[in-house]
């Protein structure tokens, strides 16, 4: 699962085989640059990969630039590099914490799937309306 579950659930990451040689090139690549600037989308997803690359390739999260665009344009391009900003924290760690809801499916689905062989899987509930459309029976 990629979780410590004996300690206090913390995230266990591994670079896959498969793209070991691509960051062996990326951290030669580092060590070479005066600056690494990273780019993903910007999202929750998009900053935990950023913070991934960071840590990965021995960047300082705090200080190493992030740059977001929704846009391959030339535009779109120079205005996020006129305005960069550091790792958002925060998204990293909801990113994180979706690996909790992960655990919780895995180990309860199967469960809920005896009681009822229509249900799909079972995450934590993020709010109450959410909650309130699911005890009411509409998709949500």
């Amino acid at each position: 699962m990629g979780i410590d579950i004996k300690n206090n659930f913390m995230p266990k990451y591994i670079v896959p085989e498969d793209k070991a040689k691509v960051v062996k090139e990326l951290k030669s690549v580092a060590k070479k640059s005066d600056e690494v600037w990273l780019a993903s989308d910007e999202d929750r997803e998009g900053e935990s990969i950023s913070w991934h690359l960071a840590e990965v390739l021995g960047l300082d999260p705090k200080t190493t630039k992030r740059i977001v665009f929704h846009e391959i344009t030339k535009p779109a391009i120079e205005k996020a590099v006129k305005n960069p900003r550091i790792i958002n924290m925060d998204l990293v760690n909801a990113q994180q914490a979706r690996q909790v809801d992960r655990l919780v499916g895995f180990e309860l689905s199967p469960v809920l799937w005896k009681k009822n062989r229509n249900a799909r899987w079972l995450e934590r509930r993020k709010s109450a309306k959410c909650s309130c459309k699911v005890d009411s029976g509409e998709r949500t």
